[in-house]
């Protein structure tokens, strides 16, 4: 939902940096490699509750995530490259999640667990609906800049990320916080859901 704003606001700077990485000859797949490398550390620093420095994690984490995007902009974009940024970035997410529980077992682990399961759901929502997207070809729904046919419908990364620095800062508030947010992700699961089934159905799929 907040995606395209957010990107128009920071993919001019992005990119100015990206340019600079060109003359280190760092590749997009090792900023890939390194932004995950990073994120994982956010477990086990969940785990012993040291939200501040999981909250810095998580940024160098996001910060990675954006420049590696903007590095294969400038120079060459694979789709083995866009393939390994989702799949790292939906570990790490679901990672992130388990660090509260593991944190707080007995305050954090049923609303990680239901929050996990909405993940799924808007994992498999888009994901399933890209690959039906390629399949008959709808190429006017595929988004400059991405590697895959993107249905930016409802809670996207931008939400996730600053639902993520929420509970960092606010620890304590984990189960209320990710209540709410599992509602924003099962709502959008459902949208995601009654949108693709319309479209498909539209084109005879």
């Amino acid at each position: 939902m907040l995606d395209h704003l957010v990107n128009k606001q920071i993919h001019p700077v992005l990119e100015f940096l990206a340019r600079q990485l060109v003359a280190w000859r760092i590749r997009p797949d090792q900023l890939t490699l390194v932004g995950f490398i990073v994120g994982m550390l956010s477990l086990p620093l969940l785990a012993m509750q040291h939200y501040v420095f999981a909250l810095v994690v998580l940024l160098v984490n996001r910060v990675c995530d954006g420049m590696d995007g903007a590095l294969a902009r400038v120079t060459t974009s694979s789709d083995r490259g866009g393939y390994l940024d989702i799949t790292l970035d939906f570990i790490f997410y679901g990672c992130f999640v388990l660090g509260f529980a593991l944190a707080n077992p007995a305050a954090n682990s049923l609303m990680a667990s239901v929050l996990l399961v909405s993940f799924l759901g808007t994992a498999s929502s888009f994901l399933a609906y890209a690959i039906m997207v390629e399949k008959h070809q709808l190429a006017t729904y595929r988004l400059p800049g991405k590697s895959f046919y993107y249905m930016g419908r409802g809670v996207e990364g931008t939400e996730t990320v600053l639902m993520f620095v929420l509970f960092c800062l606010f620890p304590s508030c984990f189960p209320v916080l990710a209540a709410i947010f599992s509602g924003l992700c099962f709502l959008t699961t459902i949208s995601r859901i009654v949108f693709a089934y319309k479209t498909l159905k539209a084109v005879g799929a």
